[in-house]
């Protein structure tokens, strides 16, 4: 038996808990995502050449920000 380098809990097998190391790898991809979403929608390039339900959206956010200052 050996101890999960990831939880710290028993392990029968002598390896880290496949949950274990699933859940580590979701946790890093989502991270990365979260880090990565703007270079992929191209939000940070030119905000003229998006949508204009989007456009209208991020204006209507920004005011409703702003007011509440």
């Amino acid at each position: 038996m050996k101890i999960c380098n990831i939880c710290h809990k028993i392990s029968g097998t002598g390896q880290n808990h496949i949950d274990c190391v699933q859940k580590r790898n979701i946790e890093s991809e989502d991270a990365e995502f979260k880090n990565n979403i703007a270079e992929k929608l191209n939000l940070s390039n030119d905000n003229q050449e998006l949508g204009v339900e989007v456009r209208a959206l991020l204006e209507h956010m920004s005011k409703e920000k702003d007011s509440d200052e």
